[in-house]
């Protein structure tokens, strides 16, 4: 019996590569989503609702398949950080972080015929080292991180920022919790292994 049809729904280069790296068999499709935070809103909880909200979306036009929806959300305490999209505001960033715990929340939804299949989020807790204003400026123009959530890539020189990480899945950091999320996928029949 051939494999459903596996689509993801985030244009994010970074979790294409976490997923053809496993050797998955995807394409993707996104539909446009109302990212706005609400206010007050944890910053678990938000990067689960755009999980939800990105793979429903694309399931109500893609009803055969299974859709995978995710989001990653920074945070310093209980406050959000963004993408930063420019230089300035990765600096800025990064010397807010600088010294202290930078969590990072990373979340997905799976939906199967339309339907909720399944869901999970990421706890990651980073502590960023005392950094200096040229180390910051040195990073942000070698990595341009511009696009990712806290100002860092991982999978980069980012390591070079941190003392210390804690959570259960370190694939987690660069956009996908891949451990959990494979667990899930094999549950809805599709293991790249068999």
């Amino acid at each position: 019996m051939p494999e459903p049809e596996l689509i993801l729904a985030s244009s994010s280069k970074y979790r294409q590569i976490q997923l053809n790296e496993l050797g998955f068999n995807f394409r993707v499709h996104k539909e446009p989503t109302d990212e706005t935070p609400k206010e007050n809103e944890p910053p678990p909880q938000l990067s689960l609702r755009l999980s939800h909200a990105k793979a429903y979306a694309v399931a109500k036009v893609k009803p055969n398949a299974i859709v995978i929806g995710a989001d990653q959300v920074a945070a310093i305490g209980n406050q959000p950080i963004g993408k930063p999209g420019t230089v300035e505001n990765a600096c800025k960033q990064l010397a807010e972080a600088s010294g202290r715990k930078l969590l990072l929340y990373s979340a997905y939804a799976i939906y199967v015929a339309t339907e909720k299949f399944a869901e999970h989020v990421e706890r990651v807790e980073l502590q960023m080292r005392n950094l200096s204003g040229s180390e910051i400026e040195n990073y942000v123009e070698l990595d341009q991180p511009l696009d990712c959530a806290g100002s860092f890539k991982f999978e980069s020189r980012g390591p070079l920022l941190f003392e210390s990480i804690s959570t259960n899945d370190a694939t987690a950091i660069i956009g996908l919790p891949l451990i959990r999320l494979a667990k899930d996928l094999r549950r809805a029949g599709i293991n790249p292994l068999t």
